[in-house]
């Protein structure tokens, strides 16, 4: 674990010394400047968690280097020190964002304490600038990715709920279609995006648990409570709440969610106060609900309260024609984390995409754009850098049209499934052939003989 970084400026020796010496004690790491000038020498080089400032300097004063450390490094805490302590100076030092202001000689106890306040400071501005960060980056991230009639049908639910005043929304479909995508979606595309989005998976708690990470505790409720404890509901006021995996949610839990969803309050686990928040709350789930409430394993009134707008999202056998546009997506993506260079995959490659079933959806397929790209560094992916499973078991050859442990896709031969690779590409570029053959991974040339092969042109083709 790295220490938290100290620097002094103080023009004493004995003073720096003194103070170092205690700090070093209590294990922090300890720098040290005697004047303005090398202390911004020392925050150039490396910047400091906390900076201790004397008043009196040779060449300035213990504000003026406040307030540039304030301006450029904004999460760095200070602390003034000076034998002129004034009630002027330590107002305007508090003006200009000092955490704190101790008059000299400096009682090392007292300083330790403040030093340790003023570090859990820093730690907190940097958690919030982290937090900001990763949610601009989040909001910039969140991409459906669809051209097919079904995913457009769903983008354009998706649009409608974002602006639209609905509290719960239910979203169906199976394992890996990419549920959490569209409620993040949802959520960052919404006047709720710049407040808190939450998730908790209902299966992976116990309903005692799940109790208390949504709706938090009180002191002494249980025996592990040793403190209060908001929930996520809570922590999501003004947001939305992602409740992924509904379906595993235990009956008493089910009805105590029915209860705040109608009354938009609850109660913390061993408190008596309704808190009030405002919250949208997304409802995931791979089951068949409908089927659960028959079975009275879901509540029917729950049920209805949630499928105020539900969305199902199709898996991905069903939306083939996007195949190839996520699998460009995820190349992309993997050759910036990487540091690769992947432009695409050979049409064969791309017709055992197209050909194998998808069991585990869009998560499956990224899984397996990942797992080639790890392994192979090259430009072009060819079907022997699939997954055995997708590529077919015998020596990397399948049927036409039959991947590995699958049944036939009725009559698409591989010829046609690659005539569909073509199509594809030709649409994505706007008929542009270079730009077509630069997809597939193929020459112009290459291009043209199998275009004229499939009737896609009669006699010179476009340029």
């Amino acid at each position: 674990m790295s220490r938290d970084h100290i620097l002094i400026v103080e023009d004493e020796k004995l003073i720096r010394w003194s103070i170092r010496h205690r700090l070093e004690e209590e294990g922090f790491a300890v720098r040290e400047a005697e004047s303005g000038e090398a202390a911004f020498a020392q925050l150039e080089e490396e910047e400091a968690d906390l900076v201790l400032l004397d008043f009196r300097l040779p060449d300035t004063t213990g504000l003026q280097i406040l307030e540039q450390v304030r301006r450029d490094h904004p999460e760095t805490s200070a602390v003034m020190m000076t034998a002129f302590g004034t009630v002027e100076t330590a107002v305007q030092a508090m003006k200009l964002g000092a955490f704190d202001y101790l008059t000299k000689p400096v009682n090392l106890d007292e300083l330790v304490l403040v030093v340790q306040k003023a570090l859990e400071t820093t730690r907190l501005r940097r958690e919030v600038r982290r937090l900001r960060t990763e949610q601009g980056e989040t909001r910039g991230k969140v991409q459906i990715v669809g051209r097919s009639p079904r995913m457009r049908d769903v983008m354009d639910l998706i649009q409608k709920v974002r602006t639209s005043p609905a509290t719960t929304v239910l979203l169906e479909g199976e394992s890996g279609t990419g549920k959490n995508v569209v409620a993040q979606a949802i959520h960052y595309g919404s006047p709720r995006g710049e407040r808190p989005f939450v998730t908790i998976t209902c299966s992976a708690l116990t309903e005692t648990l799940l109790e208390s990470e949504l709706f938090g505790h009180e002191r002494g409720a249980f025996t592990d409570a040793k403190g209060q404890k908001k929930g996520l509901l809570e922590v999501a006021d003004g947001g939305t709440a992602f409740l992924d995996e509904i379906g595993e949610m235990g009956p008493a839990m089910q009805a105590k969610l029915l209860r705040f969803l109608e009354e938009k309050t609850f109660k913390r686990v061993g408190g008596t106060r309704d808190i009030m928040v405002d919250v949208r709350v997304i409802a995931a789930t791979n089951r068949v609900l409908e089927d659960d409430v028959q079975a009275g394993k879901f509540r029917e009134d729950l049920y209805y309260r949630l499928k105020v707008i539900p969305i199902t999202i199709p898996p991905l056998r069903e939306r083939r024609e996007d195949i190839p546009v996520l699998v460009q997506v995820f190349l992309d993506h993997y050759n910036q984390e990487f540091r690769k260079n992947t432009r695409g995959v050979s049409p064969e490659a791309l017709a055992r995409l197209l050909a194998y079933p998808w069991p585990g959806n869009i998560r499956e397929l990224r899984n397996s754009v990942e797992r080639a790209m790890i392994l192979e560094d090259k430009e072009i992916l060819d079907t022997a850098d699939l997954p055995m499973n997708i590529r077919g078991g015998n020596g990397g050859e399948a049927r036409p049209g039959t991947a590995a442990g699958t049944v036939p896709l009725g009559a698409m031969t591989l010829e046609e499934m690659e005539r569909q690779a073509i199509c594809m590409a030709l649409e994505r570029t706007n008929q542009n052939q270079v730009r077509a053959a630069k997809l597939l991974g193929i020459s112009r040339d290459t291009l043209r003989y199998r275009m004229r092969k499939f009737g896609l042109i009669n006699g010179e083709t476009q340029g």
